[in-house]
Order: C-alpha cells, then sequence, then structure tokens
C-alpha cells in the first residue's frame, strides 16, 4: 500500500480519536492505528495495470512495439517468449548506424529519398566531455550546424517527415520517437468512416500501411538490414 494512503486514512482515524477522547494520540497508538489502516485496506487494494500495445507486421516480418523505453518493450517480449513456443524475434540492425546515417545527411544537407529534415536535432560529442547541443523548432541549414559536425560532434536525434504524411524523430539507438500521423491521414479515414468501429478500423489500417511503407524506406535509408545482424 502506498505510504500517503495510509497517512491520510490514519490522519483521519486520528482525527476522530482526539475529537471523541478529548487526548492526543500517541506515537504508540500511532503506530497501531497505521497497522489496522493498513490491514483493513489491503482487500481493497488494485493492481496496477499498465497496456502495452503492439503491431505485428507479417507482410514483412516485423514486430512493433509501442512503448516509452527499451524496458517496458523488453518486458512485452517477455511475455511474448512466455506465451508462444517459438517467436524467432531479434532488434533490427542496419547497414549504416543511424548515427552516421544522421550525420551525413545534415553534414550534406542532402535528406534520403522521400523524406525532408525538419527542425529538430540532437548533436553530441563523442569525446569524453560528451558536449551536447539541442535545437528545437530551429532552422537546421547553415555554417553553425556544420562547425559543430565538424568539431567531432554527431547528430544522435533528428526530426523527419516522410512523404508530408508521417513525422517523427528518429534516434541513434533506431528508435523512431513522437511519431505523428499528418491530417491527410486523419482525413482520409473521417471521410470514409460512418461510425466509430469502423473509424478505428480504418485508422489502423491507413496508418500500419502507411508506416509500413515508412520503415521500408528507412530502412533502406540506412543501408537496409546488416547481414547476420
Amino acid at each position: 500500500m502506498p505510504a500517503t494512503i495510509i497517512n491520510r486514512f490514519a490522519k483521519e482515524r486520528v482525527a476522530d480519536i482526539e475529537a471523541q477522547q478529548g487526548y492526543k494520540v500517541g506515537r504508540k497508538e500511532l503506530k497501531d492505528i497505521k497497522e489496522a489502516v493498513t490491514t483493513e485496506l489491503l482487500p481493497r487494494a488494485f493492481a496496477i495495470q499498465r497496456t502495452t500495445s503492439a503491431w505485428l507486421d507479417t507482410a514483412n516480418g516485423r514486430l512493433i512495439i509501442d512503448a516509452a523505453s527499451a524496458a517496458k518493450g523488453e518486458e512485452l517480449l517477455e511475455f511474448l517468449h512466455k506465451t508462444l513456443d517459438d517467436l524467432p524475434v531479434k532488434p533490427l540492425h542496419t547497414e549504416l548506424s543511424p548515427v552516421a546515417a544522421m550525420t551525413d545527411w545534415l553534414a550534406g544537407d542532402n535528406a534520403p529519398a522521400g523524406f525532408t529534415i525538419d527542425r529538430e536535432l540532437e548533436l553530441r560529442a563523442t569525446g569524453e566531455s560528451r558536449a551536447t547541443v539541442r535545437y528545437a523548432h530551429h532552422a537546421l541549414e547553415g555554417e553553425e550546424i556544420l562547425a559543430h559536425i565538424a568539431s567531432g560532434k554527431r547528430a544522435t536525434r533528428l526530426g523527419m517527415t516522410w512523404n508530408s504524411r508521417i513525422s517523427f524523430v528518429l534516434t541513434e539507438q533506431l528508435q523512431i520517437k513522437r511519431l505523428e500521423f499528418l491530417d491527410i491521414i486523419k482525413e482520409e479515414s473521417t471521410t470514409l468512416a460512418d461510425n466509430a468501429d469502423e473509424m478505428f478500423e480504418l485508422d489502423f489500417t491507413l496508418m500500419t500501411g502507411e508506416l509500413s511503407k515508412m520503415l521500408t524506406d528507412l530502412s533502406a535509408a540506412l543501408g537496409g538490414e546488416k547481414a547476420n545482424g
């Protein structure tokens, strides 16, 4: 039981006792009250529940996990391994590391085909200093960015948009953060759906279809899947 909950209920009970009996509750009695409150509340306690969503892209042999951290993704994989007899899943590794590719795209002011570079960037030095520069809502052209790269900093996060349909942030761990489907996709599902159930099905179909193509193009931009990766 959270201590804050126990203390709140115990405080209410102490106030009642002091009001009824006219004396201040002592330390030993307060301890007994907290133990009694804990015993009474335990049967009413609820287990914490958490939902982690995932999508199995069978056409391309991918498992995409929607998780805020790698640890939560690992929890889902562990659960799947316990549930399924055979789950041949391994992390995706590309021929080009995201750091090398993102740095080259910035240095050459040349995003890969189908992508544009947005206005979010993190650059980090590779030496012991680990000096980091972050840009948000900032144009990424010009000498300032090139000077950081020339001094040894490398891109570790980069905002990108694919075909004017999906925007996201690519990280050095090949994670996709802040994924956003742009208005053109939302308009398509709104136009075609007649009710909430149809809206969900259309949203899922449209979004996973677009995301599948985007991930294929992104993998190609990073040199494709690494052999024996």
